[in-house]
């Protein structure tokens, strides 16, 4: 190398600390753009719609299955009033059920609002009450109607006709009825039940009193006025969605339509047997599911007059109702959270089919599902989700102890080999490819597995994703609280290095929220790294020890829940990591000496040594090899690198300098 020639090594750095500098600017300003462009939902002004249709078109028969839809009927309010004043100017049944509040307007027997009084919007315990379901000219008016249409497209029970009632509030134990009549003489009759939770029974009965016998359709539909604000995540669908082909005996499909799609195709048919269709939120669902025994006609709709309008509805099989006849029709609404255990009463003992897809687990729900449940089994151990999710990661490292023992076992195995390693480096540092074979044969011979380090991080992958997916999806994650600061287990950790975890008065942005827990998880990660064997490249082992701030950063935002969990088994792995130094004899951290190996035995053997004696002299063919060397000591300089930095070795006896330091060595 010339005078004014770069230092080996001086070109790799300057890399480095460009790759590092670009990396930050990358990680930090996508999420600034990100705090800009989608700023968080409670700064976000909720979208109200004035002047939408009253009534989107029903279902009809001589519209279903390909016609085009007729324009809306009813006339559009000409202003936005608030939820208090549409409930006060309009007659209703309230309802007091164990876990549902709200009312029913007689006016089209529609269900039209329903506040959850188990859940709130934050985490305090004086913050509003979840409103589900809104009547027709408040802000995003969203509800459910049932009523019937003769084969002329004629609407009976609904929109604007009204109901009488014998009472005045319905309650799980004290169902309601409600009675209509039509100027060609036919007397509608409807019971409206509802039980200790969110599912609601609707059994229409029509008697015929008229002079002509008439033709009748069922229908159910939920109605929303106005996109809703929705998260946008890909592991999370929010919009209309539905199951069909569905019976006592089938499973049926699952479908699931976003609302940006919708709004392109405008209407999507669906004929099937049973099944439900209806309109979900990420915690929330307002569905109707029509007699699970009749083939019904399902759609998807979407109309933009006065405000996008979004509509689920099924049209029943048609039902001839004679002269002084009866016939008769049950559907189920169900308008509420989303709970796992409740979903599957409800499929098994209602026979809905697949009810429980409404939570959406994903394509691997065989995972996440068996996680969900295992957590709330523990949960009712423990009574602390955060508890639980402690106890599933032991369950799970218990589950994997055999495949992760073997990996920790060999990666000290690797651990105790690297001073041979970084022998190799120095004797090629210009042969790349040769190390590279060199470095094989070592652990060949050693039987090592040089990508036995990638085994537990493997093997959380699927645990990881499947976690983060329940923590992200389940209402009983929602609002579940840990120790201390943690309030909610799926919101990430409030607290901020940035403020001196709340010492100094400022709210920095949530992409610099890093909180006490993702900077445990790092700090665990980082004692996890250090136990590991380092890469042989220096360049590399830098970019692996850096890789916990990288961590620290992507996982602030995470749930606390999954950062915990993260944490935590970081913990369990460093213990048992430890667990297998000590008993091989791998020093724990700094320069790892090797433990004695096949090839350091043999060579010894070669080389003559003495009992009590490790290496022993060794002969001269034999120099360099450090499987001759002392197991505690480094690795020796080359008889090189001596010619350059003492005098001219002599040949002779005892008193040789060189061979008293290769004896002290």
């Amino acid at each position: 190398l010339g005078a004014g020639a770069p230092r080996p090594g001086t070109m790799d750095k300057k890399n480095l600390f460009l790759a590092l500098t670009l990396s930050m600017i990358v990680l930090f300003g996508w999420q600034i753009y990100m705090d800009w462009l989608y700023p968080p939902v409670e700064e976000q002004a909720r979208e109200t719609v004035a002047g939408a249709p009253a009534d989107p078109d029903v279902p009809r028969p001589d519209l279903a299955m390909g016609a085009d839809v007729a324009a809306p009927s009813g006339a559009a309010p000409t202003e936005l009033q608030s939820r208090a004043e549409i409930l006060a100017k309009t007659e209703r049944i309230a309802i007091d059920a164990p876990r549902v509040r709200g009312s029913i307007n007689l006016t089209g027997g529609r269900i039209d609002d329903i506040v959850l009084v188990d859940y709130r919007e934050t985490v305090e315990p004086d913050s509003e009450e979840i409103h589900l379901l809104s009547p027709q000219g408040a802000p995003n008016p969203y509800f459910a109607e049932f009523g019937w249409v003769d084969d002329a497209g004629r609407q009976y029970g609904g929109a604007d006709d009204r109901w009488q009632s014998n009472s005045t509030a319905l309650g799980s134990a004290a169902p309601v009825r409600l009675t209509w009549e039509s100027d060609n003489g036919l007397v509608f009759r409807r019971e409206i039940a509802i039980d200790a939770n969110y599912m609601f029974t609707i059994t229409d009965r029509v008697e015929n009193r008229g002079t002509a016998p008439v033709t009748l359709f069922p229908y159910g539909r939920v109605r929303r006025v106005g996109t809703p604000e929705t998260l946008g995540f890909y592991i999370l669908h929010e919009g209309p969605l539905g199951v069909f082909d569905g019976t006592l005996d089938e499973d049926g499909t699952l479908a699931e339509v976003d609302y940006d799609d919708l709004q392109e195709d405008g209407r999507i048919e669906h004929t099937s047997t049973g099944g439900w269709i209806g309109i979900t939120d990420k915690y929330w669902l307002a569905a109707v599911i029509p007699d699970q025994r009749e083939e019904v006609q399902s759609r998807f709709l979407y109309s933009s007059g006065g405000g996008d309008t979004y509509q689920t509805d099924y049209l029943g099989a048609a039902k001839a109702l004679p002269v002084g006849g009866q016939i008769s029709y049950s559907a189920r609404l169900f308008a509420g959270a989303k709970e796992a255990r409740l979903m599957d009463n409800y499929r098994d003992e209602l026979g809905i089919a697949r009810f429980d897809l409404a939570i959406d687990f994903g394509w691997f729900f065989y995972i996440t599902k068996p996680i969900f449940y295992a957590l709330l089994f523990f949960t009712d151990i423990l009574d602390n989700f955060g508890l639980a999710i402690l106890a599933l990661t032991v369950l799970i490292k218990l589950a994997f102890f055999p495949l992760a023992n073997k990996s920790y076992t060999s990666m000290s195995r690797m651990k105790a080999l690297q001073p041979q390693m970084t022998e190799l480096r120095e004797r090629y540092p210009d042969d790349k490819q040769k190390m590279q074979q060199e470095l094989m044969a070592l652990y060949k011979r050693e039987k090592v597995n040089p990508v036995s380090g990638c085994l537990p991080i493997a093997l959380q992958i699927p645990v990881f994703f499947a976690l983060y997916k329940v923590l992200f999806v389940t209402i009983e994650m929602r609002h579940a609280p840990f120790y201390g600061w943690i309030r909610d287990l799926s919101a990430p950790d409030p607290t901020t290095i940035f403020n001196l975890f709340g010492l100094i008065p400022w709210d920095p942005p949530w992409s610099f929220a890093l909180g006490v827990w993702p900077l445990i998880m790092g700090a665990t990660m980082f004692l996890q790294q250090k136990m590991n064997p380092q890469p042989a490249d220096p360049i590399q082992a830098k970019m692996f020890m850096l890789m916990p701030v990288f961590f620290i950063f992507i996982l602030a935002g995470f749930p606390a829940g999954l950062v915990i969990y993260w944490a935590w088994n970081n913990i369990l792995s460093v213990a048992q990591q430890y667990v297998i130094m000590r008993r091989m004899g791998v020093p724990i951290g700094g320069k790892a000496a090797p433990v004695a190996t096949a090839t350091a035995a043999g060579a010894a053997k070669g080389a003559g040594a003495r009992p009590g004696n490790s290496a022993g002299k060794k002969p001269a063919a034999a120099k360099g090899n450090s499987a001759g060397r002392s197991a505690k000591k480094g690795p020796r300089k080359t008889s090189t690198a001596r010619r350059k930095k003492g005098p001219p070795r002599r040949r002779g006896g005892s008193g040789n300098g060189a061979s008293k330091r290769d004896a002290a060595q």
